[in-house]
């Protein structure tokens, strides 16, 4: 049976998985040596081998459970979620100014980790019935409404970085189920007005467009109607919500646009990320070698920031390589998804795929100084317990469903 698991894996998913658990656990025994060395912090690196090993436990349990227990078992997941999340906002764990965790005896569990891989499953499961239509306006309302409950919660926390994750995780599901391209661009495009609603004459430009291409599009004038109307409150409460946004919130993104407006404040983390990274040089100064690192002059080393630790001791090639092992994995996920015959199996691949894609980009952007600081993790590197489970555990549900993969639904 053993032999006969070991030949169905997927080992182009597989492989990049154990080779960045590997760059992780070879950067938080580097970060946090440093910390250990004080003599007054945790030993992160021995807590993160207990959560690798408890993940691949459950990575290869869930890989061998029928498929179709994951599909029944997606309702009482996604309900679970939101109970915990609710949880949260009433009994949970506060810390760095945020409430996101439940204390579970010694243990903290973060519920919206949960919550991503619970929401897609429950989407997936929705949008793969046959009757239903993501380009109908009830079916698209509907399928929304399950995003939007744990976004709200989410964001409640304050957690912003991950409720983005929803929304991001969202939109190619959507496309993968058959949604429209032009829906699509109705879909994003309050987004640039968004952008556009704090200047004026831009505002005007962005709506003027907007109008064009809808006469253009030949919708009803009904829907015409609807759509601008709402991309008009779109832009005017824009403004409002800014000012609702928590002062860390909005020091965040000033600091990302301008980081030496406070060098040794909020600016501090991406100007130490951006030195840190740039010494490295083309080979890194060499493992536990790095100043920055080892010093601790970089925030968050072991979490938000471990690849500017990839990048002070490994340099430009141990930094390549990472990038290089996830793009292997997402490639891979892709192309698995356009090969399931199951629609649920394909959409919950391709919101997999595109959950790590958003936290890559997003993580690695942020170290890079390219994008505001807001702590999303990097899979399978950064140091946290929830996040570990659950990218092993969606890592375990793809290789079930590449055994089953030319299974009808």
């Amino acid at each position: 049976m053993v032999n006969r698991w070991i030949r169905s894996i997927d080992w182009l998913i597989l492989l990049p998985v154990l080779g960045l658990l590997a760059i992780g656990c070879v950067a938080l025994y580097s970060s946090s040596h440093s910390f250990q060395s004080m003599g007054h912090q945790p030993n992160y690196f021995s807590a993160q081998l207990l959560w690798v090993a408890l993940g691949l436990v459950g990575m290869t349990i869930l890989s061998l459970v029928p498929p179709r227990w994951i599909q029944s078992l997606s309702p009482h997941l996604y309900v679970l979620s939101v109970l915990l999340l609710g949880a949260v906002l009433v009994i949970g764990s506060t810390g760095m100014g945020a409430t996101r965790w439940l204390k579970i005896g010694p243990l903290r569990l973060q519920p919206s980790e949960l919550a991503k891989l619970a929401t897609l499953l429950a989407l997936a499961r929705y949008l793969s019935r046959p009757r239903v239509d993501v380009n109908r306006p009830r079916d698209f309302l509907l399928a929304s409404s399950l995003l939007l409950l744990p976004f709200l919660l989410v964001v409640r926390q304050p957690d912003l970085g991950t409720a983005l994750v929803f929304a991001a995780m969202a939109l190619p599901v959507y496309y993968w189920s058959g949604l429209k391209s032009g829906n699509l661009f109705l879909i994003l495009f309050p987004g640039l007005v968004m952008l556009a609603s704090f200047n004026f004459y831009a505002f005007l430009v962005v709506m003027a467009a907007l109008f064009i291409y809808l006469l253009a599009s030949r919708r009803s004038m009904a829907l015409i109607s609807f759509n601008f109307l709402l991309n008009v409150f779109i832009g005017l409460l824009t403004p409002v919500l800014w000012n609702h946004l928590k002062p860390y919130q909005q020091q965040r993104i000033r600091i990302f646009l301008r980081p030496e407006m406070d060098p040794l404040g909020a600016g501090y983390q991406i100007i130490q990320s951006k030195v840190a990274i740039g010494s490295g040089g083309l080979w890194g100064k060499g493992f536990m070698q790095g100043s920055q690192t080892q010093l601790r002059f970089l925030p968050e080393q072991h979490t938000d920031f471990i690849f500017a630790v990839i990048g002070e001791e490994f340099g430009f090639i141990g930094a390549v390589l990472t990038l290089l092992l996830f793009a292997l994995l997402l490639l891979r996920i892709t192309q698995f998804a356009s090969q399931c015959r199951n629609p649920f199996f394909s959409l919950v691949s391709i919101g997999i795929g595109t959950i790590f894609t958003f936290h890559v980009l997003v993580n690695i952007g942020m170290t890079l100084g390219f994008l505001p600081v807001t702590g999303l993790p990097l899979p399978f590197i950064s140091y946290g317990g929830s996040a570990m489970l659950t990218n092993l555990a969606m890592i375990g549900l793809l290789l079930n469903f590449y055994r089953h993969r030319f299974e009808a639904g």
